[in-house]
Parts: structure tokens; C-alpha cells; sequence
């Protein structure tokens, strides 16, 4: 389950976990014996390790996305809508794990590249809908270049992967499951 429906749906089992894990990390901790400033080095953060690969990866997707006149935002945003059409902004704030302050301005840039089309629904008027247009399902064929280019660029084998991106995905649950 994606965005605040999974994180709605975590039960007390894994906060637990999740407690045991925290205390289980500070024995670890106490156990190596280093001096407490040695946790405070930059290279040893788990945070900078993710945020410094996310800027690499963000550069070998600008680079990429350029030749299609997206940024990575709308390229996440077309990836989810080339899934499944004619979604509400809340469903795809909810699949990219944005809200709709952060999407709103970028669906209004794809509309205007004539990408998407915007439209209220019939149903309920509080909920937009946004539709690939003609131009948008086409950028899809260009699109599909891009795995294969990120694939080359990692330099990583099909399952290492298929690993890191589980492992990342189980990273990304605990840690919403923990800041909730």
C-alpha cells in the first residue's frame, strides 16, 4: 500500500519491531566501544549515504530526462500515470508520497507541455482528475530507454538490483512507520 494508506495500516506488531530495532541499534553501539564522536562523522550517516547517491542519481536523470523536457518530478508523475490513467491528484500524491501543494504546480507545468489534461470530477467536484493526453501517451515509447540507460549507469547486476531496491523499499516503510 502506497503513501499514508500504508502508513495508516501499520499495526502495533511492527512499532514494536521497530523498539526492539532502536534498542538493539544503541546495544550495537554501546558494544563497539568508539568514542561517541566517531557516530557524528558525516561518512559514517546512513542519511548523507542516501542523500549524496539520491544527488548522483538525480544527474544521471537530468541528463536523461532532458532529451524528453522533463524533470524527474514529472517523470515520476508520468511513470505513475503511464500505469494507470485518468487518476485523482490525491491518488498520485499518495502513490509519490507528495502532497497536493508539491504536485499541484508540477501537473500545471505538464498541462501546459501538453502532457496531461486536468479536469474536475463528475462525480465529486473537490477531486481533479488528471488524463494523459495523445502527446503524453506517446512520450511513453521515449521513455522507455531510461531504465535500461539508469541500469547501464549503476553499473549493477539485474538481481543486485532487484536486492537494493528491496532493501530500500523495506528502509523506506520502517522509516515512515518510525516517524509516525
Amino acid at each position: 500500500m502506497p503513501g499514508a494508506v500504508a502508513r495508516r495500516g501499520m499495526d502495533a506488531g511492527i512499532k514494536n519491531r521497530l523498539r526492539l530495532n532502536s534498542a538493539l541499534y544503541k546495544l550495537r553501539r554501546m558494544d563497539t566501544r568508539q568514542p561517541a564522536d566517531s557516530l557524528l562523522q558525516l561518512d559514517g550517516q546512513l542519511c548523507f549515504a542516501l542523500y549524496s547517491a539520491t544527488l548522483a542519481m538525480n544527474k544521471v536523470y537530468r541528463k536523461l530526462l532532458r532529451e524528453l523536457g522533463l524533470t524527474y518530478p514529472q517523470y515520476l508523475v508520468m511513470l505513475v500515470l503511464w500505469e494507470g490513467d485518468a487518476l485523482t491528484v490525491t491518488d498520485i500524491g499518495e502513490r509519490l508520497y507528495l502532497d497536493s501543494a508539491t504536485l499541484t504546480p508540477l501537473l500545471k507545468r505538464l498541462e501546459a507541455a501538453g502532457l496531461v489534461s486536468r479536469a474536475r470530477s463528475a462525480s465529486d467536484e473537490r477531486q481533479v482528475i488528471i488524463s494523459l493526453t495523445s502527446q503524453g501517451k506517446a512520450l511513453r515509447r521515449k521513455a522507455q530507454a531510461v531504465p535500461e540507460q539508469v541500469g547501464c549507469a549503476v553499473q549493477c547486476s539485474p538481481g543486485q538490483l532487484q536486492a537494493l531496491h528491496q532493501e530500500l523499499s523495506t528502509l523506506r516503510e520502517r522509516l515512515a512507520a518510525y516517524a509516525d
